[in-house]
């Protein structure tokens, strides 16, 4: 008897081979097209010699900010023709584990990459020892405490999730309490994406509900970007302080100015 040879076992897609079909879809290019709006007005007036963009090749999170040097961090998974933008730098590598020097990097943003992240904790201290002091951190992610967030829950327990399974997605609150552990003060932040979670073109033909949600329900919108400053530590103001000279930091959205409800420090 000839023995039967063996099935080969297909890999498991990775993670972002389903997110990037998700973005290609109208809810994804309907979010791109919102977080790059609110990407070019955060990194316009953020001033230094390096800049940094983590994963997500499908928008230039950088593309208004005006140092010389703009670098994006590609995934080993990541496919996207790199001619797409000439006036990037391109390294491969890993966001847990990221290429560069200690305090070398004047401005990085994360688009969407803690939700996907296996140790989003690791990312944040790796952003921590590249970031230089006072320079910013800009992170985008899904509200979980929205409408899209209660459909991709319900989803989940049918076997079809609206939003890419993959993902872990992670609150505002959370974020903030880890950044604050590793010494960051936020500055701002920004919810949008008020439509609700259709499939298709449908999501195209509301547009009215944006400045409703943006007046009437601002913390529930579908994605959130919030943006960062490292702060220096264990320095020590002496003599009087001219507060006439302290620029004043821009107001947080409500959203960052609710109580700390279900926090989850860093470990």
């Amino acid at each position: 008897m000839i023995p039967t040879p063996p099935i080969p076992i297909q890999p498991p897609a990775p993670p972002w081979s389903s997110w990037e079909r998700w973005l290609q879809s109208p809810p994804g290019q309907y979010v791109l097209n919102w977080e790059q709006t609110c990407f070019d007005r955060i990194v316009d007036n953020v001033f230094g010699f390096h800049a940094l963009q983590v994963g997500l090749p499908q928008i230039n999170a950088l593309r208004e900010n005006r140092m010389p040097l703009h670098v994006l961090l590609l995934h080993a998974n990541d496919n996207i023709e790199l001619r797409a933008n000439p006036s990037w730098h391109f390294i491969n590598g890993e966001s847990a584990e990221l290429p560069f020097a200690s305090e070398s990097i004047d401005l990085i943003v994360i688009p969407h990459v803690l939700e996907f992240a296996a140790d989003p904790h690791q990312i944040l201290r790796e952003v921590d020892r590249v970031l230089r002091p006072e320079g910013r951190l800009v992170i985008s992610g899904f509200n979980p405490a929205s409408l899209w967030g209660a459909r991709q829950y319900i989803s989940r327990l049918i076997g079809t999730p609206y939003l890419p399974r993959d993902g872990q997605f992670i609150g505002l609150m959370r974020i903030k309490d880890w950044l604050q552990l590793l010494n960051f003060s936020l500055d701002r932040g920004h919810f949008g994406c008020y439509k609700l979670p259709l499939q298709g073109q449908g999501i195209a033909r509301m547009d009215f509900l944006e400045p409703m949600g943006n007046r009437w329900w601002p913390i529930f919108g579908a994605v959130f970007i919030v943006s960062a400053i490292k702060r220096h530590q264990g320095i020590r103001l002496i003599g009087q302080v001219q507060t006439s000279l302290i620029p004043s930091i821009a107001p947080l959205s409500p959203a960052a100015e609710q109580g700390n409800l279900n926090k989850d420090p860093l470990q």
